[in-house]
């Protein structure tokens, strides 16, 4: 028979079931993992990510990167500036079910939440968010809401909001922390308004000089061959069409790596837009750690920059992250780059234990 305090949990989960999306929970009896389970969620312009951790209450900071991923689960856009939001809840609801559902959990063995999305630019998204996560989840449940960004610095450096993060993939943000808990951004305000570091802001410039070099405003550039045939069109006004019959960003920031072979091909338009796209990553990190002094009065100190993101992989002879970094230690020569090993959906789990221990240890020390 079961316990009370299990059906006054079971009582409030069907006030909180919605549509089909939970309806797995019925055929889950016995939860396995003990002390419940964390779920960390990281939302882009391109796709969600949802990693379901075991909640270990007995364990230290230095012991995070050991607990185990007991499930994944990854969905389409989450960002609601992207496809409203309805659609971005709909995503952030299923992708959470999914991952549930692969470990045998349902929420009301949840502990805690971070759902880490872009989009979230002001506390009025984070509330609009929060309110729709606590009709989702039993009151019990700890929900913590941040940029995708945080998520990623978290990611770096073992869910410590300290130093800065800078994310280069379909979009860009650079974002850091004080130990205190001061915090700046700098870019992430979409391609309307300017992030040409991004992988959107690399391809427009590639469409923009083929077209410039069709007019005989331009240089002529292997961009142009490269990309009419990597997209399987036969002339630059074909080019016109096909970018305004869907000008989503993921779309037009998939021809990155047709930049980047153009440069390592010696092209000097592709070679411009790879070095000036570095130049604004790394004018990004500048202003967010300048207004922040996260390396002192003199500029000397050391800080962390975790680099995420497409567009900083190492893995091409033109390497992007290389040069940001490079124009960085112009201005900050102790700067710490650190490649995260774990995807930033980890980062945000870790992200919602650090959270949860930080309150449930403060609650001890009151009782």
């Amino acid at each position: 028979m079961p316990e009370k305090g299990q059906l006054i949990l079971d009582s409030e989960m069907k006030r909180y079931r919605n549509g089909e999306t939970w309806e797995f929970e019925n055929d889950i009896n016995n939860v396995s993992v003990s002390d419940g389970v964390l779920l960390g969620l990281d939302g882009g312009t391109t796709s969600t990510v949802c990693i379901c951790m075991p909640m270990i209450i007995h364990f230290s900071h230095s012991q995070l990167q050991s607990l185990p991923i007991l499930s994944r689960a990854v969905a389409g856009c989450s960002n609601h500036n992207s496809v409203g939001e309805i659609a971005a809840r709909e995503t952030l609801e299923q992708v959470m079910a999914d991952a549930l559902s692969k470990c045998g959990s349902k929420r009301s063995s949840v502990r805690a939440v971070c759902l880490a999305v872009s989009g979230v630019n002001h506390p009025t998204d984070q509330q609009r968010i929060l309110s729709w996560l606590r009709d989702i989840f039993p009151s019990n449940v700890r929900l913590y809401v941040q940029n995708d960004a945080v998520a990623a610095l978290a990611s770096g450096t073992i869910g410590k909001l300290h130093g800065c993060v800078l994310i280069a993939g379909t979009g860009t943000i650079a974002y850091g922390f004080t130990e205190d808990g001061r915090e700046a951004r700098a870019a992430g305000a979409g391609p309307v308004l300017g992030d040409w570091g991004s992988g959107y802001g690399i391809s427009a410039q590639a469409l923009t000089a083929v077209i410039e070099a069709h007019d005989g405003r331009g240089p002529s550039t292997m961009l142009t061959s490269s990309i009419l045939q990597t997209l399987g069109l036969s002339s630059a006004e074909e080019l016109i069409g096909w970018t305004y019959a869907d000008p989503s960003w993921a779309r037009i920031a998939a021809l990155v790596p047709v930049v980047v072979s153009c440069a390592e091909a010696g092209d000097e338009v592709a070679n411009k837009i790879l070095l000036k796209s570095a130049q604004e990553l790394a004018s990004s990190v500048k202003a967010v750690v300048g207004r922040l002094g996260l390396c002192g009065q003199d500029e000397k100190g050391a800080f962390p920059l975790v680099m995420v993101g497409g567009v900083l992989e190492a893995n091409t002879k033109w390497d992007v992250g290389k040069e940001v970094i490079k124009c960085i230690s112009k201005y900050f020569p102790r700067v710490l780059p650190i490649r995260p090993k774990v995807e930033p959906a980890v980062g945000a789990a870790w992200l919602a234990w650090n959270f949860f221990m930080k309150e449930y240890n403060k609650e001890l020390c009151s009782r």
